[in-house]
């Protein structure tokens, strides 16, 4: 059933096209997809549309001969399944030769955090001039609010209501939410925000040329911060969001409402909090309950009788 008069790069084009319209999905996602989609075209080296289930594991072991890790073949397996769906919603295809193809088993890793007591001691910044209200707010909205760093970014004045305490953000796929301000973070805008109105400035963080602060900009900004205050520049946005979304967790237990905070279109993608609020909480079962200390006091005792016991 091969398209005639078709060639792979046309088909790739309408899949992305068919993305941007239906699922809005951001720029870089569709390049991300757009790259996945042409390698495996070039390699196929024919109509796409000729594909089967073989040339699909044919592919992910060239991959893997190539040193691609197992999540990274499983995202080009993604994006190559999604392609054959929508090839087959145009009758390209009969089948996705990709449908029953799986991926390699990632280790999934867990995002690192912040405890309370760092997180305090990064927020307890000093200062009234233009740089550090600007840094105090910037932390607020990470730590406080979740914001991913290009929602922050993009903020604008108008989305701000420091009166209701809740900002406007357009998420991935241009969905929009609202989320909660802190208190702390309100007193910091509204002193911050003033110093912008007299400037006449539209951008909540602005940069040069009338545009809006690189997320490149904010990135080493946060990376100095930590250094000053924290002793270590491994810090970086996101690492905010997951502390942001562990400590809301380690407190409410309220998994759906995280989801709806954080503009996450799938419950999956929220529960890897789950598995970092259990981590937290078994080393402070370990730390003092009686039970886990007795139980510590003899695995010791056993390992001084048995020094090869694990």
């Amino acid at each position: 059933m091969s398209p005639q008069n078709d060639n792979g790069p046309q088909w790739k084009e309408r899949f992305l096209l068919t993305l941007l319209q239906q699922r809005n999905y951001s720029e870089r996602t569709l390049k991300a997809y757009g790259r996945d989609v042409e390698r495996f075209i070039e390699f196929f080296g024919r109509n796409p549309a000729d594909a089967n289930a073989q040339d699909i594991l044919r592919f992910m072991a060239h991959l893997k001969r190539h040193g691609l890790g197992n999540s990274s073949i499983s995202r080009y397996l993604s994006s190559i399944r999604s392609f054959y769906n929508f090839l087959l919603t145009q009758g390209r295809v009969k089948a996705n030769p990709a449908a029953a193809a799986v991926g390699p088993r990632a280790k999934r890793r867990l995002p690192k955090v912040l405890d309370t007591d760092q997180a305090a001691q990064l927020l307890n910044l000093t200062g009234n001039d233009r740089q550090s209200l600007r840094d105090k707010v910037l932390l607020e909205l990470f730590y406080g609010s979740g914001l991913r760093l290009s929602e922050l970014a993009n903020l604008k004045l108008n989305d701000l209501d420091t009166v209701r305490g809740i900002v406007q953000v357009l998420g991935k796929g241009r969905k929009e939410r609202r989320v909660p301000l802190g208190r702390q973070c309100i007193s910091a805008l509204r002193q911050w925000t003033q110093i912008l109105e007299s400037r006449g400035n539209e951008w909540l963080f602005p940069g040069r040329n009338g545009k809006n602060i690189s997320p490149r900009t904010i990135q080493n900004r946060l990376k100095k911060i930590a250094m000053a205050q924290l002793g270590d520049n491994s810090l970086h946005p996101h690492m905010l969001r997951h502390t942001y979304a562990t400590h809301l967790l380690e407190s409410s237990g309220d998994l759906r409402g995280i989801q709806e905070l954080l503009g996450h279109r799938d419950i999956a993608t929220t529960q890897i909090y789950t598995h970092l609020n259990f981590q937290h909480l078994a080393q402070v079962y370990d730390s003092a309950h009686p039970r886990a200390q007795k139980n510590q006091a003899d695995r010791a005792s056993a390992t001084e009788d048995n020094p090869d016991a694990p």
